[in-house]
């Protein structure tokens, strides 16, 4: 019964490979592949139920529209005297952020005051609207800190606003200032704007004396609403298909390796053999996959914040630590990987072992060498 030998692999592999040679059927590895397949599915399904990830506007899931309003100088007005010109030079570097910031100047002047208009009718009203505001400043001249830095949301026109102070959040010139609004709390004052109709922003930087005044912008966002992932279904469909190219490409890569190895030493192997013995040994895969679905259960949510998003170097990864319920799901991994690696090594070798009859040591020497070199095309293959 294939099952039954499946079972027996697990607490006495010896004499499941010794049936399975004698009656050497493909149904045991193919039905191997299939718990595994089904098993790495339902443990994708788990963990996409239980993750949120920040909802962004500009929506940065759909082709073209990330960090679309500082890629384009055309959503920006500011004062006559201003010049406003897209920066290819020096801009924010992440993931979602483009490679283009706004560069606004002007010469003689204390104050540089910029509008962003064209962003549509957004709802920040809590609790479901967007609750939080994004962006990165920088001015690089004059070089000392602004006296007065304001930001207005506002309902239509600039006469219906929300006003806020910005200056506690600027810290020196040259850099940029990463600045995370939260909305409709205490800091705003209200002038007539409604929340559940913002339509643009205006920011107004003053300095004490008149100079030449040069500000950058770049990576404004709304956000704060965390939703689970679009188009779950699709991502189950393309996780199983990834599953199964993992499976075949280690099952044949492996199978290959060992026999061509025991061939090159003169063994008498039989390919068919080997390649059903392995596909046997290959229930570890299907374990871990119940290890790590099992994981994933213990977890309550995974909610992935705009700084891991953003892919900022540094900031990204931070982000990712501190994402609850990460850290558990890592090291559950990290030592179930290494369990696994040792158990599929160890079943490699009792399969040389029995199809070669080599010594012990050649037989973990070929298993190690199969084993890592398999995973390694394998990763080229499908990227894994």
């Amino acid at each position: 019964m294939p099952i039954k030998n499946l079972l027996r692999v697990i607490y006495a592999p010896h004499r499941a490979f010794q049936e399975a040679m004698q009656n050497p059927k493909v149904i045991g590895p193919l039905l191997v592949m299939i718990l595994f397949v089904a098993a790495s599915t339902s443990a994708a399904y788990i963990l996409l139920s239980k993750t949120y990830v920040e909802s962004l506007m500009p929506d940065v899931a759909k082709p073209g529209t990330r960090d679309l309003w500082t890629e384009s100088a055309s959503f920006w007005s500011s004062e006559s005297g201003v010049s406003i010109k897209e920066n290819s030079m020096d801009y924010v570097a992440g993931a979602i952020y483009g490679n283009r910031s706004i560069e606004f100047s002007a010469e003689d002047s204390a104050e540089i005051a910029v509008q962003l208009d064209g962003i549509g009718q957004l709802d920040c009203s809590h609790p479901d609207g967007y609750n939080r505001l994004y962006f990165r400043v920088k001015w690089t001249s004059p070089e000392v800190k602004p006296i007065s830095a304001i930001i207005y949301l506002y309902s239509g026109s600039t006469s219906n606003y929300f006003m806020h102070d910005l200056s506690p959040e600027l810290a020196t010139a040259g850099v940029w200032n990463n600045i995370t609004l939260t909305l409709e709390d205490d800091g705003w004052i209200s002038g007539g704007a409604r929340w559940t109709e913002i339509t643009g922003l205006k920011l107004e930087l003053r300095w004490a004396e008149p100079s030449r005044a040069t500000v950058l912008i770049d990576g404004v966002f709304f956000g704060g609403v965390f939703k689970p992932p679009a188009e779950v279904s699709m991502y189950l469909v393309n996780y199983a298909m990834l599953y199964f190219m993992q499976f075949v490409f280690r099952w044949i890569l492996l199978s290959g390796i060992i026999y061509v190895m025991t061939r090159a030493f003169k063994a008498n192997a039989v390919f068919r053999i080997t390649l059903i013995l392995v596909g046997f040994a290959l229930i570890t895969l299907f374990i871990q996959a119940i290890i790590n679905a099992a994981a994933f259960s213990a977890v309550s949510t995974l909610k992935y914040p705009f700084e891991y998003i953003g892919g900022v170097k540094g900031e990204s990864e931070a982000a990712y630590l501190q994402i609850s319920g990460v850290w558990f799901i890592n090291q559950v991994y990290r030592y179930t990987q290494m369990a696994i690696i040792i158990w599929t090594v160890v079943l490699c070798a009792l399969i040389v072992r029995q199809t070669a009859g080599f010594s012990w040591s050649m037989c973990f020497l070929i298993a190690v060498v199969a084993y890592f070199a398999a995973v390694t095309v394998e990763g080229f293959l499908i990227g894994i």
